[in-house]
């Protein structure tokens, strides 16, 4: 017999740069899967520090990416227990907002790439925090959500921005069209497809028009 308990636990989140009064964007990261944050975050450091402050919240799966046991990686998600893990997630990235207390005065920057685009769009549409951009970037939106989900939106002031690589060998052009669909529905036609020149990679180059 399966059961269940309930009980306190503790993870790590990394932050970049200085959180002040001339900090103009907020970006709230969700790496991919394989990743870990301290790392991923380093791909953000090209972004000017003085107007940035960069959160990467971390995956709390952690495990070992290769036989040798060197390299850690971690995991938001995945098929086992999906609604009661995505739950623990959802309240741990609560914890780290609440943490932070982002300013009113500076723009949040949703940003999730290949498994974190579904972490960041389930963490948006259950908490429907005000966002100035949402960059879902080389990932796949839940199933689950649908129009009505992103009621709460003000698409006057809240830009939604689709970003993947040329030859990313994860969006097969059947998976792409079917993802394109699902963005024409979900978010009225109003969001950004930028296509760049590449696989399934950040490419740092590109974070600067993302905001």
């Amino acid at each position: 017999m399966e059961k269940k308990v309930t009980y306190t636990t503790q993870n790590t989140y990394e932050t970049l740069n200085t959180l002040t009064e001339t900090t103009k964007n907020v970006w709230l990261v969700f790496h991919g899967m394989g990743y870990l944050s301290r790392y991923f975050i380093r791909y953000f450091s090209q972004l000017n520090p003085e107007v940035n402050y960069i959160v990467v919240p971390q995956a709390p799966s952690k495990y070992y990416l290769k036989d040798e046991f060197k390299y850690v990686g971690a995991s938001w998600l995945t098929k086992e227990s999906t609604a009661m893990e995505t739950e623990n997630v959802l309240e741990y990235i609560d914890a780290v907002y609440e943490a932070e207390q982002f300013p009113s005065h500076a723009n949040l920057i949703l940003f999730g790439f290949s498994q974190g685009v579904s972490v960041a769009a389930r963490w948006m549409v259950r908490r429907k925090v005000p966002c100035h951009s949402v960059v879902l970037y080389a990932g796949g939106i839940p199933n689950e959500l649908v129009r009505a989900d992103f009621d709460f939106v003000d698409w006057e002031t809240t830009k939604v921005k689709i970003v993947y690589g040329s030859t990313d060998k994860y969006l097969i052009p059947e998976r792409r069209k079917v993802e394109i669909e699902k963005i024409d529905t979900l978010f009225l036609g109003k969001a950004e497809i930028i296509n760049f020149e590449g696989g399934h990679e950040v490419k740092p180059e590109l974070l600067p028009t993302l905001i």
